[in-house]
Formats: structure tokens, sequence, C-alpha cells
């Protein structure tokens, strides 16, 4: 009896966890962004306000979260963090943004241009000055360059989507032409979470036994210039195959699982 009570809990308070998020998605772009955007400032300053408070409110969402008892986890190298340049992680579960945002204060993310037309998601992605990926791999790239010049870290996940809980992880070019062509290194993101839950094929509601535990690690940097060996092109596909084995082999899944 107990059990079903703590479950029915659990399903309550993360019901709610989501209409509190939906709400910041509908008031963020009705009353924040105007406030940010009349604020004096250049854009660079607007964008940085914009960052710091989407930053502070994912933050208190996941305290939220955990404080209703939905979620627990634990943080390795927050430190690096926020000294890192180019973040890439892998991405099991729809909070793994939320989490990498509330630790990074200037965080810049490279998002699918779709979640413009999102009316949770669009308020944010326009006040932090996110960039926006529609498909073309050099606008990205340039993109990629001002983010770095102006200071502020990216955050990519080089699969695109949520992975496939069992599945081996298919990386994309695209994160490893953003190192290589801008000469940056990788700071890797491994995120876990124990029962896993919030995944490509999970409807929010449809919560686990327990209370997800998250894991997440900011690893050792992985040194570009390791793979500036021939032409960019070449390159790009020398560090995709590296980060493809190597993020299979720190989640723990490899091709044999995926069969």
């Amino acid at each position: 009896m107990l059990a079903k009570l703590k479950f029915a809990w659990r399903w309550l308070a993360t019901a709610f966890s989501f209409f509190v998020f939906g709400v910041g998605g509908i008031i963020i772009p009705v009353i924040v962004v105007p406030i940010l955007f009349v604020l004096p400032g250049t854009q660079l300053q607007r964008e940085a306000r914009g960052q710091k408070f989407i930053h502070l409110a994912f933050a208190s969402f996941i305290k939220l979260m955990r404080f209703l008892g939905v979620l627990t986890y634990e943080i390795h190298g927050a430190k690096e963090l926020r000294e890192a340049k180019l973040v890439l992680a892998n991405h099991p579960t729809l909070l793994d943004v939320v989490f990498l945002i509330a630790l990074i204060p200037n965080a810049n993310c490279v998002v699918k241009g779709a979640l413009l037309r999102n009316p949770f998601m669009r308020g944010a992605i326009r006040a932090a000055g996110y960039t926006i990926n529609n498909g073309a791999a050099n606008d990205v790239l340039i993109d990629a360059k001002d983010v770095f010049n102006k200071q502020q870290i990216m955050i990519v996940f080089p699969e695109g989507t949520r992975s496939i809980p069992g599945k081996s992880h298919q990386l994309k070019r695209g994160a490893a032409n953003i190192a290589i062509r801008t000469n940056v290194d990788i700071t890797p993101v491994i995120i876990s979470c124990e029962p896993i839950s919030l995944t490509k094929q999970d409807k929010w509601y449809h919560i686990p036994s327990s209370p997800m535990h998250f894991n997440i690690s900011a690893n050792p940097i992985i040194k570009v210039s390791d793979f500036q060996l021939s032409n960019s092109t070449k390159n790009a596909r020398l560090l995709t195959d590296y980060l493809t084995k190597y993020f299979n082999a720190e989640v723990g899944v490899n091709d044999s699982v995926a069969n």
C-alpha cells in the first residue's frame, strides 16, 4: 500500500513539475523576454542576461523536482563544465539539456529550428540567443565561431536526438566539424539515469517504479589538436569515429548490444 501511495505521489509531482515548466514557457516570452530587451545594454549583454535567467530557471526547476521526490542527482566536474568551451554529451532523457543549462550560466545550445514552433520553448531560445540548426552546416559553424568569440559555452548533443536505451550511439559529423574547424577542445559529458525514463519512447507520465537518479560527469578534455592531421573533412571524420567509440564505451553499449 505504501509503495502505491509513493508511486501516486511521484506521478502527481511529475505532473505538477511539467505543469510548472509549461507555465514558465508561457511567462518567459510574454513577460521576461520583453523586460530583457527593454533593459539598457548591447545585444551581447541581452543574450548574457537571457542565458543567466534560463540557467537560474532551469536550476530552480531541477531543485523543485528533487524537492518533490521526482528525482535525485549527483554532479561530477561542475567546475570543469563552467570552464569548458565545447560540451558534447550523450542524450538519454528529456531532462539532459535542462541539467546542463542549470549547471552552465553562459550556455549556448544548438537547437533544432523546429523548436521555434514550440510555444513553450521559443521564448527561452530567443531570450538566450541559442544557435538554431536549420540543417545548414556552414551556418552552424559560423554561429559556433561567434559563440566562442563571445566567451559562451556551446552545448551539443552529437547524436542529434535522444538515444534509444541499449542501442549503440550513432554520432553525426556536425559536432566534430565544429571542434575541428574552430580548433576548440571538447569537454565530453556522460549522462546516466537509473531507472531510465523520459526517453524518446516515453511519455512524461510513464514514470518508473522509483525516483530517477541522474549521474552527470564531465570527463577529461579531448584535445582537438590530436585530430588535426590532414584536411578538415578527413579530420572531422576521424574525430567522429573516435567520439562514437568513446561515447559507446563510456555509456556501456556497443554494436553487439545494438544488434
